[in-house]
């Protein structure tokens, strides 16, 4: 039986985007309308991309969507910051020069904000670049005057400004035929997905695989550096027995990261996931024909090569990640690991649990740099990778 859709309510949208505001203990106007001017930004790039790139620039529709959607987020933020609940705005929607209104206890839906809405188009038009830019400016105007006058606590001021920033969202939406509501929930999911309120764990991706074909739930690996002829290389054992090849560089520049396979130990403890480790240890799900060849073939195999070499690029440049917190890598970031395995079950991770197999894999990385051997333990059972010293 198909539950019945409950439309997304603005009360709703606006709890849930708060609980994912990072920096909710600061309740000055200035990161809100920073974020609410670059989304403005980045939703007229979009339009530009496709005016400039008509044919190739495909995703267009949906990018507009995102766009939206976040533009909504740090509007919420802005209003809820200078203490102007959204509700109150749609309430007083083309009523700026009445007395302001407070909402009801009544749900206010995204759907309602929008009684029609046209086909989405295939090309931006006239109309909508010019509702853009009349959007942007409005919004400009109120961080001029926000700079002029502080507006963090003058709610009586700040209302109408916001009301009338709404109403041209809500035409921008109208003219790009695209549904508000539709922006509000992909913003919430990829909120969500990111920053949840509260993390909970996805079973694990082999869970129901033959015993024999499963990842370790839990092993030690020795991973130490050790000179031959003359060549440093990294050997790695496990039970006593060897793994492997001995690996180096693989570069001109000398920048350790003959030590990676710590990465790929972090997608098995952490994701459950790594067709490489699998490969490794021969643990390919054989009795599974189908996963076998498109899970763990030699396809899936590069592509997780492809994610920890690119992920190293982006490390060299910031420390290797030193110093930073579960929440502190860059969304960007993390997206662009996420397209990378897009078609592989390990899309189906959250952001917020490939944030923590980065960051505890170049915690493991930055050891072994630093001591050039130690111990790993896998723990899939507790989600962790972790390494002590080896004697």
């Amino acid at each position: 039986m198909v539950e019945d859709f409950v439309p997304l309510s603005v009360q709703q949208f606006s709890r849930e985007a708060m609980g994912t505001d990072r920096r909710r203990d600061d309740g000055s106007l200035n990161f809100p309308l920073l974020g609410l001017f670059g989304e403005v930004g980045s939703l007229l790039a979009e339009v530009k991309k496709k005016q400039r790139d008509k044919i190739a620039y495909l995703a267009y529709a949906d990018a507009v969507t995102e766009e939206l959607g976040d533009v909504l987020w740090y509007f919420n933020l802005v209003a809820s910051k200078g203490g102007v609940p959204f509700a109150d705005i749609v309430t007083n929607l083309h009523q700026r020069d009445e007395d302001w209104h407070s909402a009801s206890d009544k749900p206010l839906t995204f759907a309602a904000l929008q009684p029609s809405i046209i086909e989405p188009q295939k090309a931006p038009t006239d109309a909508f670049e010019q509702t853009l830019i009349e959007f942007a400016a409005a919004t400009g105007r109120l961080m001029d005057e926000h700079a002029q006058t502080d507006l963090s606590h003058d709610h009586r001021r700040l209302g109408p400004k916001l009301a009338a920033i709404l109403e041209l969202l809500i035409r921008a939406a109208n003219e790009a035929g695209v549904s508000l509501e539709a922006a509000a929930v992909k913003n919430r999911h990829k909120t969500q997905d990111r920053w949840p309120v509260a993390k909970s764990y996805p079973p694990l991706l082999d869970e129901n695989a033959d015993p024999n074909e499963k990842l370790p739930r839990q092993l030690e690996i020795a991973i130490f550096e050790r000179e031959v002829s003359g060549k440093n290389y990294v050997f790695q054992t496990c039970q006593g027995l060897n793994i492997g090849d001995r690996l180096t560089d693989n570069a001109m520049t000398p920048d350790d990261y003959r030590f990676h396979d710590v990465f790929h130990y972090a997608y098995v403890a952490v994701l459950g996931w790594s067709p490489v480790t699998r490969s490794l240890f021969r643990l390919k799900r054989k009795s599974q024909p189908e996963i076998d060849e498109a899970q763990d073939g030699a396809r899936a195999t590069l592509i997780e090569e492809g994610v920890a070499t690119w992920i190293f690029g982006q490390a060299v440049n910031m420390e290797f990640f030193d110093g930073l917190k579960p929440g502190d890598l860059p969304f960007d970031l993390l997206k662009q690991v996420r397209q990378f395995v897009a078609g592989y079950e390990a899309e189906e991770c959250p952001a917020w649990l490939w944030e923590q197999a980065i960051l505890q894999g170049y915690a493991a990385f930055r050891y072994l740099r630093e001591h050039r051997r130690g111990k790993v333990t896998i723990d899939m059972v507790n989600r962790r990778l972790d390494i002590e010293p080896l004697s």
